[in-house]
């Protein structure tokens, strides 16, 4: 019975760091862009008819264990 004379205050104390650090990062902007990294990572940065990535594709081809 007497731990639960400081379990209580622990609690609260916790809990209210815990709402504490939510609005921070409310405030702070953490989620803003809620769609932003689930699309980012379908854009296919490997596409062999841009410019910049089709010297990358030709350099991987010529190596000898590369298929």
């Amino acid at each position: 019975m007497e731990v639960i004379y400081g379990l209580i205050p622990l609690m609260i104390v916790l809990g209210l760091v815990g709402v504490i650090v939510f609005f921070w990062t409310v405030r702070s902007g953490q989620y803003e862009d809620l769609e932003g990294d689930a699309n980012r990572i379908l854009m296919d940065d490997d596409d062999p008819l841009l410019p910049e990535n089709k010297d990358k594709k030709e350099d991987k081809r010529n190596w000898p264990d590369a298929d």
